[in-house]
């Protein structure tokens, strides 16, 4: 059994302690947080998970640290703070584990990505021996090993496109969706995540990483943006009240251009609420959340992916499926060379010794 913490217990890392209580394979040996409310809570209970788990949540990172855990899932936010997420991560690997995280996003394409943070993650696994695979959440899957394996079934490929469709009246997660993505702020309000080259920053390395498979070079990338205000105030489930007149939906394109024309294509298309932009994309049978990979050729093929998790809710479920890809990669990376890995390295595994295996 890989000895393996959690470290976050939000979206991610209530996931993470499901997933990595389910998993034959690996233990569940301590759970980090950040908030002093969830110091001594058992980890069943941050997650959101039936009785006891016997193991409580700690802030003390030099102790969990020190124990020696063979694997630590990094489920701490980078969105506002990359470099005290890199300063974590690494961390971590020198204390000898693999780590896996979305929170990184210039690792995605780890060859492409700058060298403030490539550099720290190198240096820590000559020092320490751990290694780090780094996917996204909105989910990885769904922007690299997804959309390859599809275009595979086609005989002409003109086009790629990865879409994530998603009504945010569900996601618990205020201070991103609010400030960063800016849902509920004036028209005029500029959001980090939607300023000029922040998508690019974000997702480029997954165009970079797809291009690298497909064995062709990219010429620039571009992004698209759309922006509609709500016509009507509209309460949601989870984070209140949005005002009329305010944001209340995103349309963005991150396009990778090959011969002069985008080739390969990430979209998002993100709602506080079903009414607004009415004429884009939904997801389907007015669900909360569903990706979408579409092969522009011939044959045109398009695959949806839907799941739920705590409960009904889809986001929740789409947390899920990214954070299942990177806790089912420990015992691979356990079983390979220390190293920096990315989604072209990390097979996609059976659910090997979990098939009718009930979750808590």
């Amino acid at each position: 059994m890989i000895s393996t913490v959690v470290w976050g217990t939000g979206n991610v890392g209530r996931a993470a302690i499901r997933a990595v209580e389910a998993h034959p394979a690996l233990e569940l040996s301590a759970v980090l947080v950040h908030d002093p409310a969830k110091v001594g809570r058992d980890a069943a209970q941050l997650a959101g998970a039936e009785g006891r788990l016997g193991v409580t949540a700690t802030d003390d990172i030099a102790a969990v640290l020190a124990s020696g855990p063979g694997a630590v899932v990094y489920a701490a936010s980078g969105d506002i703070r990359p470099d005290e997420a890199l300063a974590d991560v690494t961390r971590a690997i020198r204390a000898g584990a693999v780590v896996v995280t979305p929170a990184l996003y210039p690792l995605y394409d780890h060859r492409s990505a700058p060298p403030e943070f490539r550099d720290p993650v190198l240096d820590a696994i000559a020092e320490g021996g751990g290694s780090l695979f780094v996917s996204g959440v909105d989910p990885g899957w769904g922007n690299d090993v997804l959309p390859l394996l599809i275009s595979g079934l086609g005989s002409t490929v003109d086009a790629i496109r990865c879409q994530e469709v998603f009504d945010y009246s569900t996601y618990d997660q205020e201070e991103s969706v609010r400030h960063l993505i800016g849902m509920g702020h004036p028209m005029d309000y500029e959001p980090l995540m939607l300023a000029p080259s922040i998508p690019t920053m974000v997702w480029g390395g997954q165009l970079r990483l797809m291009a690298r498979a497909l064995g062709v070079e990219l010429e620039e990338i571009r992004e698209t943006l759309e922006r509609r205000a709500l016509d009507a105030t509209v309460a949601t489930r989870t984070m209140g009240t949005f005002e009329a007149g305010t944001q209340g939906a995103v349309r963005f394109e991150v396009q990778g251009i090959v011969d002069g024309e985008p080739r390969i294509v990430i979209e998002h298309i993100t709602r506080i609420h079903p009414s607004c932009a009415p004429d884009w994309p939904a997801p389907p049978d007015g669900g909360d959340g569903a990706h979408r990979v579409v092969i522009e050729g011939r044959p045109h093929i398009e695959v949806t992916v839907e799941a739920t998790d705590e409960g009904e809710n889809r986001s929740a479920g789409g947390n899920a499926t990214a954070v299942g890809r990177l806790v089912n990669a420990i015992d691979w990376l356990a079983e390979a060379e220390p190293g920096l890995y990315d989604a072209l390295d990390v097979p996609l595994r059976p659910a090997v010794g979990r098939l009718g295996r009930k979750q808590r």
